[in-house]
C-alpha cells in the first residue's frame, strides 16, 4: 500500500514539486503574516511588559497605553497609603516635538520617571547611565529613532519642545506600535517642557505590591480611593491595549484573511494534485480486486497527503525563520511562537488530509472489474 502511495505520488516529480511548493507558500504566508502581527502587538505593549508594575492606575476610560489622558499627580499619595502597596510612582507618557538639524520636525514618545533605576527602566541600555537623567537637561533615545531622526550619537544635542537637550544615552528595542521613536527623560524635566499639559499632572501611576498582597484586593481598594480613575493588573492593561489596536485598526481582520487565504491555497493545491492520481485509477482498482477495502484506499491517499504536508511544511518554515534579519532591517519584528508553529504544522497536516477526501470520494466508487477491461 505504501509503495503504491509513493509510486503514484512521485510518478510525476514536477507535479509533486508544485504540490509541496504550494503547501510551502501557504505555510510561509501564514507564519510570516501572523509573525508580523504578533511583532506589531508586541510593540504595542512592550513597555508594559518591561515595567515591573503589578498594577497600573490610569485616567478613566483610557483605551490603550499611547492614547493617554493626564490626571492630578497628587493621586499617587492616596495610592501609596493603600494597604498592600509597597511602592507607587508617577509615570509621564507624552508626545513631544523634536527639531532636527535639517530643519524638519519629528515626534517622540517621552517616558518620564523620577527614578528610572528603581523600576529597572528602560531596558537594554546600550550606552549612558539612566541616573544621570536627573542631573541636567538630558535625554535618552532608542536607537530605532535613527530611521526618523537621522544619524545621531551620544553627546549630540536635540531640541525638544523648544529646549536644547543633550543625548546622554541610548537604548535598543524600545519601539512603539505607532513607530514613533521612544525617549526617556527625568519626570520634572518632562513637566517643564510641557507645563500647560503636564505641570501638576501625571499619565499613570505604577504600583508594586507587598509580598503576599492580593492584586484583586489592592485593586479594589485603590479603585475605591480613586473613583475617577481605572485600575488594571499588568495583564489586563496589556490585553486592553492590544485589543484596542486589533479591533480599531483592522490588523486583526487582515491577519485572519491572510491565514484563511493561505489555508485555501494549500487545500486547493493538494486537492488538485491528489485528484490527478486518478490517472492511476487502475492501480487503485487492483487494490480492490485483490481484496482491499475503502479504508486501504484512504490509507494510500492519506499517506500521500501526509508526505505533501510534511515536506511542504519544512520548505515553508525554514525561509519564514530565515527572513527575520531582513525584517528587522525594515524596523519590524517577526515573532513566530514555537507553539504557533506546532499549530500550523498540525493544521497543515489536517488540511492536507481533508483535501485528500476529494480524491477518495471518486476512488471509493471504483469497480474492481476495471482492471480486467482492455
Amino acid at each position: 500500500m505504501v509503495d503504491l502511495a509513493f509510486k503514484t505520488l512521485l510518478h510525476d516529480k514536477l507535479r509533486f514539486f508544485i504540490t509541496v511548493a504550494g503547501v510551502a507558500f501557504a505555510v510561509s504566508l501564514v507564519l510570516v503574516q501572523v509573525g508580523l502581527f504578533v511583532g506589531i502587538l508586541d510593540n504595542a505593549t512592550i513597555t508594559i511588559e518591561h515595567l515591573p508594575a503589578d498594577l497600573w492606575v490610569t485616567s478613566k476610560n483610557t483605551p490603550n497605553l499611547d492614547f493617554v489622558h493626564q490626571f492630578p499627580e497628587t493621586s499617587v499619595e492616596r495610592v501609596r497609603a493603600t494597604p498592600g502597596v509597597k511602592r507607587a510612582d508617577n509615570l509621564i507618557l507624552a508626545f513631544m516635538n523634536v527639531a532636527l538639524p535639517t530643519g524638519a520636525q519629528e515626534t517622540t514618545v517621552v517616558y518620564a520617571l523620577s527614578n528610572f533605576r528603581r523600576w529597572n527602566f528602560p531596558w537594554n541600555v546600550t550606552s549612558g547611565d539612566v541616573d544621570d537623567l536627573k542631573r541636567g537637561p538630558y535625554i535618552f533615545f532608542d536607537d530605532s529613532a535613527v530611521k526618523r531622526f537621522g544619524r545621531f550619537e551620544v553627546g549630540d544635542y536635540r531640541e525638544v519642545q523648544g529646549q536644547r537637550l543633550k543625548v546622554i544615552g541610548m537604548t535598543h528595542d524600545a519601539k512603539s506600535f505607532t513607530t514613533t521613536p521612544l525617549s526617556f527623560m527625568d519626570y520634572d524635566r518632562a513637566q517643564s517642557l510641557s507645563p500647560q499639559l503636564l505641570r501638576g499632572n501625571t499619565s499613570y501611576i505604577l504600583v508594586e505590591l507587598e509580598p503576599g498582597a492580593r492584586a484583586d484586593d489592592v485593586k479594589k481598594a485603590i479603585a475605591k480611593e480613586l473613583p475617577y480613575n481605572d485600575v488594571y493588573t499588568k495583564a489586563e492593561w496589556a490585553s486592553r491595549s492590544r485589543d484596542y489596536w486589533i479591533k480599531n485598526t483592522g490588523i486583526g481582520f487582515n491577519a485572519f484573511m491572510t491565514v484563511f487565504l493561505g489555508c485555501l491555497v494549500g487545500v486547493v493545491v493538494v486537492a488538485q494534485t491528489l485528484y490527478k492520481t486518478m490517472e492511476h485509477i487502475k492501480e487503485f482498482g487492483t487494490v480492490k480486486a485483490i481484496g482491499g477495502s475503502n479504508a486501504d484506499i484512504y490509507k494510500i491517499l492519506a499517506k500521500q497527503a501526509g508526505v505533501s504536508a510534511v515536506v511542504g511544511f519544512v520548505l515553508g518554515v525554514v525561509p519564514s525563520f530565515a527572513i527575520r534579519p531582513l525584517v528587522e532591517k525594515g524596523d519590524l519584528k517577526l515573532i513566530i511562537p514555537t507553539d504557533f508553529a506546532v499549530v500550523v504544522f498540525v493544521g497543515t497536516l489536517l488540511l492536507c488530509l481533508v483535501a485528500s477526501m476529494v480524491s477518495f470520494r471518486k476512488v471509493a466508487s471504483i469497480d474492481p472489474s476495471l482492471v480486467f477491461r482492455a
